[in-house]
This record gives structure tokens, C-alpha cells and sequence, in this order.
């Protein structure tokens, strides 16, 4: 990909997970940034499909328990570039998904 059109992919990569962070709608978020809602909403599409074409290999292996806190099921997320994410239950989709927004829009 040539650089400018990776740079544009990472700023609209940016502009959705802070979208989705905010809590605002698209029209409030684009009209706060001057952005076009149509514009917007073609870009959150295009990235929401290059990252679901992403295959992720899951690994499942067994842990021993280990005293009070061990009895919930986290679940250990491996990324790229040696980096793992724990999730705990209970945990908050919204923020899951923007995290793992962040850290593909990284790669």
C-alpha cells in the first residue's frame, strides 16, 4: 500500500474507535468534527470489513486453579508482536471492542 493511502486508512481507523469510544451517535461525532456523515459511515464500513476478513488462531489450554480469585474464566487473548490481552468476566464489549480497534489500527 502506498504511504499516503496507509496513512488514510489509519486516520479513518483512529476516527471510528474514537467514535465508538465516545458514546456519541455518527451525526453528533461528524458534525463535532466537521466530517461528513456519509463519508463516515463508508469508511466505518470498509473497516469493519477488512478487519473481520482477519483470521485470529484461538488456543485453548488448561489452567490450574489457584486459590479464591482463580474461579472466574478469563480468557487470555494472544496478539501480534508477542502482546496478550487477559479478559475477565464481566467485562464491558463496548470498551473491548475499542481497545482491539486501537491495537489493529497499530499493525
Amino acid at each position: 500500500m502506498k504511504h499516503g493511502r496507509t496513512e488514510e486508512w489509519a486516520k479513518w481507523r483512529r476516527l471510528v474507535s474514537e467514535q465508538i469510544t465516545s458514546g456519541q451517535t455518527v451525526a453528533a461525532f461528524c458534525r463535532d468534527r466537521g466530517l461528513r456523515d456519509w463519508q463516515f459511515y463508508d469508511w466505518k464500513k470498509r473497516v469493519r470489513e477488512a478487519g473481520a476478513s482477519k483470521f485470529v488462531a484461538v488456543e485453548v489450554a488448561a489452567v490450574a486453579k489457584q486459590g479464591p480469585a482463580a474461579t472466574g474464566r478469563a480468557i487470555e487473548v494472544r496478539l501480534p508482536r508477542a502482546r496478550s490481552l487477559v479478559v475477565e468476566p464481566g467485562f464491558d464489549a463496548r470498551h473491548l471492542r475499542a481497545v482491539l480497534s486501537v491495537l489493529e489500527a497499530e499493525e
